[in-house]
């Protein structure tokens, strides 16, 4: 195994010598990785084909172009993030120069996760190069065909001084996190999550988590269920349900459940035009051990359709199970497969004393065509995100935090968010060394009056509203008047 703590020294050096702060240098790295993404689509497409039997539309899309947009998103903004951010004074401050600055952290640790491999690592890389860091990436090894493509690329494009891969499996991770770093970035499960935060508590890491949890489906009575099947289906399906936002069960009124069956197999015969298992257009399980997990949660509830397996290619079918308990297997286990449990509720309240009875999801969606309930779910409710008539594309607007809340993760990137969050926002004030007199009330020795002075200058008052906010106004237009003896009718129109 490979020395670390020379590896991250050796790094950390290169960020010392102010090297990844220019505007030129962060380009020149943003532009490498859009070189990865365009001159190396077909290798892309080929590893995760046999990493994750992963359709070559969803690896363009998902991956490929999802990491792009965001490549060139932060290089148009890049200069215009980079700028001090000026920030409102108040009188002490008057004649102050006051502005937040956006600093690199340092070397930071990214450990890749294996469902969406190339997205997924490179998307923080590319912010925390954005940022002006230095990064040692770890992709993850479950995905081995991408992780060894990225060890290959990654040095063709980028900075090799500034950015270093390193592949292997739990040695080298365990390894790596003994290592200080100025900030990790996980992406994964919550149980090795807690093996990265106690890690990272050892030297004060600041750490971002990425993670999943069951993210609930609440169906109202009212919809077309034409339409959500199509989409519910598709949320399901897309990389065989491998994904952190994927629906993972539904909640709807008994009287919904059937027709709502129906139309989600209508809808898989359609996309599939029969069996799945012969369409390039679905994925398979990532490896034996996760297709055993997923197999075995198959107990539950009664199948509806699918639940047909495949163990020697790694195939379980788009499967729906209903008549499901809370307390099922099914229920208490994050999914990440293609089964969808329904569990039929009274109504929305029923649906949010479950939700609000678990941990808080990374994504919650809602089908229904009343605002009231809508706002009633989203007002009573936390999620990581939350998302009104489809499922998983709000993680495809860069202008939208991407991240959870409690068990499904802290912290959040995607465009800026990514710049911000690794960045230090660094608080700058700068004064002048004259007029010091007006700093005299602040020197002792402290007398009465010089407390009045400090307190009348420092005070702020509730802002008003309605008719009182103009009440200041009035004031200062009567004073106005007076003082300077506005002539009557002087305003009139000639």
């Amino acid at each position: 195994m490979a020395n670390y703590t020379e590896l991250v020294s050796g790094v950390r050096k290169t960020f010392l010598s102010g090297k990844t702060k220019t505007l030129a240098w962060r380009r020149k790295q943003l532009d490498g990785i859009l070189k990865i993404l365009t001159e190396k689509k077909d290798d892309i497409v080929e590893a995760l084909k046999k990493d994750l039997h992963k359709p070559k539309m969803e690896t363009l899309v998902f991956e490929v172009s999802l990491a792009t947009n965001e490549v060139i998103n932060t290089m148009n903004n890049l200069e215009e993030w980079m700028k001090p951010e000026k920030v409102k004074k108040g009188l002490l401050n008057m004649m102050d120069t006051c502005y937040i600055r956006r600093e690199p952290l340092g070397t930071v640790l990214i450990l890749g996760a294996w469902n969406y491999p190339l997205q997924l690592t490179l998307l923080p890389l590319l912010g925390a190069l954005a940022a002006g860091n230095c990064a040692i990436l770890k992709p993850s090894e479950v995905a081995e065909n991408t992780a060894l493509l990225l060890e290959k690329l990654i040095p063709q494009y980028l900075d090799t001084e500034c950015v270093k891969v390193v592949n292997g499996g739990v040695p080298e991770t365990t390894a790596l996190l003994k290592e200080r770093f100025d900030h990790i970035f996980y992406t994964g499960n919550s149980m090795v999550a807690k093996i990265v935060m106690k890690a990272a508590a050892e030297n004060l890491t600041p750490v971002t988590l990425e993670l999943g949890g069951k993210s609930p489906v609440y169906i109202d009575r009212g919809c077309d269920l034409s339409v959500v099947g199509r989409r519910l289906m598709w949320g399901k399906v897309c990389n065989a349900g491998q994904t952190c936002v994927a629906p993972d069960y539904v909640l709807c009124p008994q009287d919904v459940q059937e027709p709502l069956i129906e139309k989600l197999k209508s809808a898989l015969d359609e996309f599939y035009k029969g069996d799945p298992a012969e369409s390039d257009d679905y994925g398979r399980i990532i490896n034996k051990r996760h297709f055993e997990r997923v197999k075995n949660l198959l107990g539950s509830g009664t199948v509806a359709f699918g639940g047909d397996l495949k163990p020697e290619e790694l195939y379980i079918s788009p499967t729906v199970i209903k008549d499901v308990k809370l307390d099922d297997p099914v229920m208490t286990n994050e999914i990440f497969g293609p089964l969808l449990p329904i569990v039929t509720v009274k109504n929305e309240d029923e649906a949010i004393d479950i939700i609000n009875s678990r941990e808080k999801p990374l994504a919650l969606y809602v089908f229904s065509t009343n605002k009231n309930v809508v706002d009633k779910i989203v007002e009573q409710t936390s999620s990581g995100g939350f998302c009104v008539n489809d499922v998983m594309v709000h993680g495809g607007l860069e202008t939208l935090p991407f991240g959870g809340v409690g068990h499904s993760g802290m912290g959040s990137y995607h465009g800026h968010h990514t710049f911000d969050t690794f960045s230090h926002k660094r608080a700058c004030l700068l004064k002048d060394l004259k007029m010091d007199n007006v700093n005299q009330i602040r020197y002792p020795p402290y007398t009465e009056k010089k407390l009045s002075w400090i307190t009348w200058i420092m005070q702020k008052k509730p802002k008003r509203s309605g008719i009182l906010s103009f009440v200041p106004f009035l004031l200062l237009g009567t004073i106005f008047a007076v003082v300077f003896k506005v002539p009557h009718g002087v305003m009139r129109s000639p």
